[in-house]
This record gives C-alpha cells, sequence and structure tokens, in this order.
C-alpha cells in the first residue's frame, strides 16, 4: 500500500476556479468564482494537490485589517477543500505552506470572512473569532464570522 502524496504549490488563480464553484457555489455555474482582484500582482493563490489531482485551493489578497491596523494584512478568500478529503488535514497544511510564504514577504496577520460551519477547522489551526461580527454572506447567503490570525 502506497502512502498518498501532497503537494503545496503556489498556481494562478484559474487553476482553483472549478474547486471554488465545485465546494464553495454549489456547483452552480451561474455562480462568480472569479475576483476581480485574481489576476493582481500582489495576489496570492495556493493549491493542495494529492497525487497530482488538486483537492485544497486557497487565495490571499492585501486587504484592509480588522483589527491591529498597524500591521501589513491579508484577506484570505475561497479556502476550499474538496468534500472527499475534508478533515484529513490537507488544508491545514495548505495554510501552512500560505502562511510562511505570507510571512516571508512581511505579512502579519491574516483574515477571513469565514463559513460558521466551518470556524472548529479555523480556530484548531491558530485563528480567532472577533466577537460580534457574524453575518449572512451576501455571496452565498450562509452565516460567517469575520476570523483573524497574527503570523
Amino acid at each position: 500500500m502506497s502512502t498518498p502524496e501532497f503537494e503545496v504549490k503556489q498556481v494562478d488563480a484559474s487553476v482553483l476556479y472549478e474547486l471554488r464553484r465545485r465546494v464553495l457555489r454549489g456547483d452552480d455555474p451561474n455562480k462568480a468564482v472569479a475576483d476581480p482582484r485574481d489576476e493582481e500582482e500582489t495576489s496570492l493563490h495556493f493549491a493542495g494537490f494529492l497525487d497530482g489531482r488538486l483537492v485544497v485551493s486557497a487565495s490571499f489578497f492585501p486587504s484592509t485589517a480588522p483589527s491591529c491596523a498597524h500591521l501589513f494584512t491579508d484577506q484570505l478568500r475561497y479556502m476550499a477543500t474538496d468534500f472527499d478529503i475534508q478533515g484529513k488535514g490537507y488544508g491545514a497544511l495548505v495554510l501552512a505552506g500560505a502562511e510562511e510564504a505570507l510571512r516571508a514577504q512581511g505579512v502579519g496577520q491574516v483574515w477571513a470572512n469565514a463559513r460558521d460551519t466551518a470556524l472548529g477547522f479555523y480556530r484548531a489551526t491558530g485563528w480567532t473569532v472577533l466577537d460580534g461580527t457574524e453575518h449572512i454572506s451576501p455571496e452565498t447567503n450562509l452565516p460567517h464570522t469575520v476570523i483573524v490570525k497574527q503570523l
């Protein structure tokens, strides 16, 4: 029995669109999965490949900080882990790789509008919930909460 090979790579945003659509937008072809900032030079996109198959996506965009405004901050968007491998640690590996790259660029903190169903995952990987920031996402109509992590 062979051990699956997992690799984290920095990629072009377009590589992530199909996974974004399937996992985050209910596979609805009418839902937007491209972000206007995807092609900006300062945006970073990370992919996790399991035995060569794209299974995790995460994109980071320079952004105004919701807390600790003195820190250079990026926003995490489009964090998605394919359904059949959720809960197996691959999303955490992609975040760890992304955070290392962001730290190397001088980013001091990251933040996101996290789906409430994923808050346990984010807490387990060192993120903090900002109290009083619960809201319904206009994109998905699902409950979200603002989270932050100091790098």
